[in-house]
């Protein structure tokens, strides 16, 4: 059977699926682990982390069964919501890699005083307190805070903010094409025929 027939479709779509299904588990795995090992305290954070786990293992979840079945409805919704989810995340990666030193910085700053419980989890992580000035009379949970001699969060997370982006942003443009190739995949599968069906039936 060639790479075009409905075998090798069936298989390519399959194997895709498992891949989407291994990083969601990844993506649940690191937030139980970061609560587990105490890196991560902000359930907001959590949240975001385990739901688009859930939000991605579904989504392949449904496109697994709609593979193995040949389900036209499956695959039609499947590939749907492969496309949205495309758009969506190839956007993201523009932004992430199209911002500037200064918007980067802006985004940071509001990110920061609007995450109280993540900004706790920074200090402690990072060994800093403050984002642009360290006040020593405010609680911090940095372990150079006893001391009184804390560097700021904003220099420490500017440094690597532009590094990060660019991996980020990379790493969605590598799955926002794997997500394309499943919408192409799925659009040339559902219009296939299965070999062994009978060939009177309707695809």
């Amino acid at each position: 059977m060639v790479c075009g027939g409905f075998t090798c479709s069936k298989n390519s779509l399959c194997v895709l699926n498992l891949l989407y299904i291994m990083v969601s588990l990844l993506l649940i795995g690191i937030a139980a682990w970061g609560i587990g090992f105490g890196l991560i305290s902000s359930l907001r954070v959590v949240g975001v982390a385990v739901a688009v786990g859930i939000l991605l293992f579904l989504i392949a979840l449904v496109g697994l069964i709609g593979a193995i079945k040949h389900h036209q409805v499956l695959l039609f919704f499947y590939m749907i919501i492969l496309f949205l989810v495309f758009v969506v995340q190839f956007s993201v990666s523009c932004a992430s890699l199209a911002l500037n030193r200064d918007q980067q910085n802006q985004l940071l700053e509001v990110g920061w005083n609007h995450t109280a419980t993540a900004r706790s989890d920074i200090e402690k992580n990072l060994n800093c307190c403050g984002y642009h000035y360290f006040d020593k009379q405010e609680p911090c949970d940095a372990a150079c805070y006893p001391s009184r001699n804390c560097t700021t969060c904003g220099q420490r997370i500017e440094d690597h903010a532009e590094e990060v982006l660019r991996v980020v942003g990379g790493i969605g443009f590598f799955f926002s094409f794997t997500e394309i190739l499943g919408v192409w995949l799925t659009y040339r599968y559902r219009n296939q025929k299965d070999p062994r069906a009978n060939p009177s039936a309707f695809l």
